[in-house]
């Protein structure tokens, strides 16, 4: 399959994204001077936007490919959630599964932008046993319906709460059972098992956590056949590609490296999101047929198309398609 087959196959997936929901909001403006009152810039705002953050972000991605999204997750009852709901519904994002609780904070994600340069990060959210699905009524019927009507599977974890080991263990069972690709991105910190799933991505620092490998030191190399290989071990899943950052991608079935695809990117100004896209895009292209290859090349591509834009963002049809992003074939 080429580019544009795989992404017109995309189009008629439903995709459910279960994780951590969260609201991204920026704050833009200019810096020309330094605090008089402590060693800080001035920031002059110039705008504010929002967009959906975190598994939200995920879901963003797949709607941006053509696909069907739907997602669960834990959101307030506050003006945050008011406005990533909005968010979600000019995009057609089903979120009706998704638990409005009033005892919670929305997750927010606040960036200070001085031009491209961010200056801080701020975060509002509760405690992680509040945004935990675990005690809502009927979970399981409600897991065991809204995977019935899916075509595949993405677990976002970003270590708030959502996923837990009970919740991870459901859903392979449900995948398993309806023979559905099951996609992780995961969060080692969080120490699930994930024996069992289709896909997980972890970047090169999670790589090494899940294969509970060091961080090389200063002029070594990074071990990647190593981390293939440990990674199987401890959780076999059928497919691990592990994104690189400037050095592109690598994919590896049954603990063997069997490609790296050369990053993508013509230029990088934000990296924020870039894994949800890659999540994103990945489950969807394989989930339309194409293989592990043209799924991580076309996942390269909509990353190179995102990391080249300031904030959350996705990757349309169109510039995924664009004659700057190296084309593929079969």
């Amino acid at each position: 399959m080429n580019t544009s087959a795989v992404l017109e196959a995309c189009r008629s997936l439903r995709i459910l994204v279960i994780g951590d929901v969260m609201l991204d909001h920026y704050i833009w403006g200019e810096v020309n001077r330094i605090s008089p009152e402590a060693p800080v810039p001035v920031l002059h705002v110039m705008r504010e936007s929002h967009t959906a953050g975190g598994a939200a972000n995920v879901a963003l991605n797949l709607a941006s490919l053509g696909a069907t999204a739907s997602l669960i997750g834990t959101i307030g009852d506050d003006e945050a959630g008011t406005t990533l709901a909005r968010i979600l519904e000019a995009t057609a994002i089903d979120f009706s599964r998704c638990n409005i609780d009033p005892a919670v904070a929305t997750i927010v994600k606040t960036r200070v932008i001085a031009r491209t340069q961010q200056l801080c990060r701020i975060d509002r959210e509760t405690t992680r046993h509040g945004y935990a699905l675990e005690a809502r009524a009927n979970l399981d019927a409600m897991l065991e319906c809204a995977v019935a009507e899916t075509d595949a599977v993405i677990v976002s974890d970003y270590a708030k709460g959502v996923v837990t080991q009970a919740l991870m263990d459901r859903l392979i069972a449900l995948a398993d059972a309806r023979g559905l690709l099951l996609a992780v991105d995961p969060k080692p910190s969080h120490h699930l098992s994930l024996r069992g799933v289709g896909l997980i991505t972890p970047n090169r620092h999670e790589a090494l956590e899940l294969a509970g490998l060091p961080e090389p030191g200063p002029g070594e190399a990074y071990p990647l056949e190593a981390i293939c290989r440990s990674i199987h071990a401890a959780f076999a899943p059928k497919l691990l590609v592990i994104t690189l950052g400037a050095d592109g991608m690598a994919l590896s079935r049954a603990g063997k490296v069997e490609h790296i695809l050369a990053t993508a990117a013509r230029k990088v100004f934000d990296v924020s999101g870039a894994g949800d896209t890659v999540i994103a895009t990945l489950t969807a292209a394989l989930a339309s047929g194409a293989s592990a290859v043209e799924a991580a090349s076309l996942a390269n591509r909509a990353a190179g198309v995102v990391v080249s834009k300031m904030g959350t963002a996705t990757a349309t049809p169109e510039e995924i398609l664009s004659p700057l992003q190296p084309e593929f074939s079969a």
